[in-house]
């Protein structure tokens, strides 16, 4: 059983009669006997569609409850059952109430096809998927339903179903679309005129298009290889000169000559590389040519003229626009030219247009000479060993060595040529071979001294001489220039390689980047410059090197455009075509590297605001509730004491006072924790280090340690070495772990603080009972307003631990939690050592040694 058949009404909005069309259709193939049955099609009490329908078999749908609501779908399994030849399923993007078969009805459509029945349906331009940011733009409604471009795409036969703007309008004002109270806001909203053209017009291109494709595929598979003028198809071959710009022009002014014309821009660029268009002039080419509606292509090809045809061919167009040539009136004894040969052998199908500009006959204007590449001292050189060395070799053959013979004379005279080929190309390499021959001639064949060669064998000697030499020229002159080819690229590899390696890796800075621009051109300086928009001013992104191009990238040497609005400026030389191109990857890169940095720069803002964010939300928790407890006790015992109804005793009063008393306190201490976290949060702390002892500060800080006899015990040996540290901000530090290190030990268990010196650090450690701290949360307890566990006296905000390390860090310490060998935690307190006082290893008793 073979696949359905799909057949689309396309409209451009509703009402233009899709399901009319379909209707009709479905009453012209009953009537030459196909079986054909409704299975979904909706009139929205349209009287002309709804009489339509009469005499149609239709399919009962399905109900489906939703919401309190009955609402009926289209049956897929009755339309099943039934098999018909033809199936009606209108609305093709309509979304399925929840609980039907498929999703979608277009999903519905597709288990008909699959199961042999044609299907006709209808769908709207406006619900195909990839127009629905384009539909928005017109008409500021957003498609809720779509359905996918390849669906439609896919169908056998599409009909445009096409109402002028006003016909449609006078048709819904008749009431034949919407009922009589919605006309007027439709009229007035979404049916406006221009609203329904540009909708008219996106159906027109999008089947013209489709249309397009068709043909295409009908050329292929046919191997039709004629062109096909169907519709305007303008091809503009550019050579990268100043001229493509007129030619661009002139190709749009042609293609509007006939509706829906199409220009593309195509420049052939040589595989080998050796030459090359300036990269600046092709990008301003490519942004007019799609400013003015074309399409720019880069193709490939050794031989202009093929390659162009066979690009013209492809895209079926019909018109092919080229420039005058900028040769001089010389130039063209070396051919025809690209011109002249793409009319001859372009054919009948092809018109050719031959546009004269301002660069005619002004000469190619080759960017790169020979010895931009081979160097002047190396084509000195081989001019001087092709002139001069013919000269002296005739020297020493005639006045010094023996006669050896013609055979090896003109081996020697060869060997000259060879080396001036190497040395300075071509051009030395064919006057040695000239003034080679003329030597030969005079001085080595007989009669000597004359331009007359009496041996026929001689003329054939030296004929066959001269040949070689040209040969032999051309070829090494070939293989120094692949030489130089190959070289060049693999330099070209090799930089972009290391360029595409460091920025992906984003181990490279704009500032690194311009100057591996400014080093690997040899330039002076380099900056990247940036606009806002075209009329603003540019201003400098970066730059590196003295005296940088920071108003204008004209000023500058060489300038590349990365976009409209950003362009890298390099001055200290000009630089030909070939360099270009590297440097055109550059500059791309160099925009990549700028976003990556402002990217992070954005990452760190926004990781510093949702940092900011999480402590104001836990700042607002902490004052709703800890800072307020103090406050409410403090308030609730002053106005207790200042109650005239109650006679307090002198032991309740002083119960009172110490409970305000205490509040303050722990509001002190709430207090001066928010603002030493915000000290730490702003950078603000700055220690002050100094040579200080450890057993002078520690007890210090069990100041308010409730009973610290007997909840602390101290092990500080006095040998420790001295440390460098902050005396006031290392009280603050040891107060708080000890503090914390209190609040969660058992009832009667003290916490010990021992101190101890390992090779160059010095460390105190708070060792605690309580119930520890699993491993994957010792870092969570260090972030501020984080509390682990419930805590069984006192109450806090969470920043004791997070101000700790804080401090600690500052003085270049560390703060870390470890496990407590038997359960609990021990708080890792490690300092740098002063360097005034070595660390004195106490004497041990052997016993203890062993």
């Amino acid at each position: 059983m073979g696949r359905g058949r799909l057949r689309i009404y396309l409209g451009a909005a509703p009402g233009v009669g899709k399901t009319y069309a379909m209707l009709s259709e479905a009453h012209r193939r009953i009537e030459r006997g196909t079986d054909c049955v409704v299975g979904f099609v909706e009139h929205h009490d349209r009287p002309r569609t709804e009489v339509m329908l009469h005499g149609l078999e239709q399919i009962p749908r399905k109900e489906l409850e939703y919401r309190g609501g009955v609402f009926t779908e289209m049956d897929v399994d009755a339309v099943l059952a039934r098999r018909p030849r033809v199936a009606l399923v209108d609305e093709l993007a309509h979304t399925n109430i929840p609980g039907s078969r498929n999703a979608k009805r277009w999903q519905d459509v597709e288990e008909l096809l699959a199961a042999g029945i044609d299907v006709v349906s209808t769908v709207n331009i406006q619900h195909l998927e990839s127009l629905g940011d384009i539909v928005e733009s017109i008409t500021g409604v957003r498609q809720q339903e779509t359905v996918p471009d390849e669906v439609v795409r896919r169908a056998d036969q599409i009909e445009l179903v096409d109402m002028s703007p006003q016909a449609l309008r006078r048709r819904m004002a008749h009431g034949n679309v919407y009922k009589p109270d919605k006309v007027d806001a439709a009229l007035a909203n979404y049916f406006r005129p221009g609203n329904l053209t540009a909708l008219r017009e996106l159906a027109l291109l999008w089947v013209a298009d489709r249309v397009d494709e068709y043909l295409n595929q009908y050329r292929s598979e046919h191997e039709v290889s004629k062109i096909w003028g169907s519709r305007e198809r303008i091809v503009v071959g550019l050579t990268g000169g100043p001229e493509g710009r007129t030619l661009i022009r002139r190709a749009a002014r042609l293609a509007e000559k006939g509706a829906g014309g199409e220009v593309l821009a195509v420049y052939i660029a040589r595989s080998d590389g050796l030459s090359s268009a300036s990269p600046k002039e092709l990008a301003v080419q490519r942004t007019l040519v799609e400013d003015l509606g074309g399409t720019f292509h880069h193709v490939v090809g050794d031989d202009v003229t093929p390659a162009l045809l066979d690009f013209a061919r492809g895209v079926n167009a019909t018109q092919i626009v080229l420039g005058a040539s900028r040769r001089k009136s010389w130039q063209y004894m070396f051919g025809p030219g690209v011109g002249a040969t793409v009319a001859r052998e372009s054919g009948p199908d092809l018109d050719v247009h031959l546009i004269t500009h301002a660069e005619v006959g002004k000469g190619r204007g080759l960017r790169v000479a020979r010895g931009a590449r081979l160097g002047r001292p190396r084509i000195i050189a081989g001019w001087l060993v092709g002139v001069l060395g013919p000269l002296l070799l005739t020297l020493l053959l005639g006045g010094v060595v023996a006669d050896v013979g013609l055979a090896n004379d003109m081996l020697l005279f060869l060997t000259l040529t060879v080396a001036a080929a190497l040395l300075g190309g071509l051009l030395p390499a064919l006057a040695s071979a000239a003034v080679g021959s003329g030597l030969l001639n005079w001085f080595f064949t007989e009669p000597h001294h004359t331009w007359v060669i009496a041996d026929a064998r001689n003329i054939v000697a030296i004929a066959v001489f001269f040949a070689v030499a040209v040969s032999v020229a051309s070829v090494v002159d070939l293989a120094a220039r692949r030489t130089h080819q190959a070289a060049r690229l693999r330099a070209e590899s090799e930089i972009l390689s290391f360029l595409a390696g460091n920025v992906l890796r984003g181990e490279t800075s704009l500032e690194a980047l311009l100057e591996r621009v400014r080093e690997t051109f040899g330039m002076e300086s380099a900056a990247l410059l940036e606009r806002e928009d075209d009329s603003a001013p540019w201003t400098c992104a970066g730059s590196v090197g003295p005296n940088p191009v920071v108003t204008r990238p004209d000023d500058a040497d060489v300038d590349v455009p990365v976009s409209d609005r950003m362009a890298l400026a390099v001055s200290g030389r000009v630089l030909p075509a070939s360099d270009r191109r590297v440097l055109a990857a550059f500059a791309a890169q160099a925009a990549v590297v700028l976003d990556r940095q402002r990217l992070r720069r954005e990452a760190v803002q926004a990781r510093e605001l949702a940092e900011g964010n999480q402590i104001r939300t836990a700042l607002l928790a902490a004052v709703s509730h800890d800072l307020r407890t103090p406050l409410a006790g403090i308030k609730a015992s002053v106005s207790s004491l200042r109650s005239q109804d109650v006679a307090w005793s002198e032991e309740d009063q002083a119960e009172l006072l110490a409970a305000i008393e205490e509040g303050a306190d722990r509001l002190d201490h709430l207090v001066g924790n928010l603002l030493d976290m915000s000290r730490l949060q702003t950078g603000t702390v700055t220690p002050v280090i100094r040579e200080i002892d450890l057993d002078e500060v520690v007890p210090l800080a069990l100041g308010g340690i409730p009973d610290p006899e007997k909840a602390v015990v101290l092990d500080i040996p006095e040998i420790l070495p001295m440390v460098a540290t902050d005396k006031g901000l290392l009280e603050r530090v040891v107060a708080n772990v000890v503090e914390n290190a209190v609040k969660y030990n058992p009832e009667g268990e003290p916490v010990l603080v021992a101190a101890s010196a390992i090779s160059d650090r010095v460390e105190l450690r708070v060792v605690d009972r309580g119930p520890g701290v699993p491993d994957d949360a010792k870092e969570r307890i260090f972030a501020p307003f984080q509390r682990y566990g419930d805590a069984p006296r006192g109450a806090g905000v969470g920043l004791g631990l997070a101000v700790a390390r804080g401090f600690a860090e500052a003085m270049g310490g560390t703060l870390n939690a470890e496990d407590t060998p038997g359960g609990g935690l021990t708080m890792v307190l490690s300092l740098p050592p002063a360097a005034g006082r070595p660390h004195v290893t106490p004497d041990l008793p052997a016993a203890a040694i062993s």
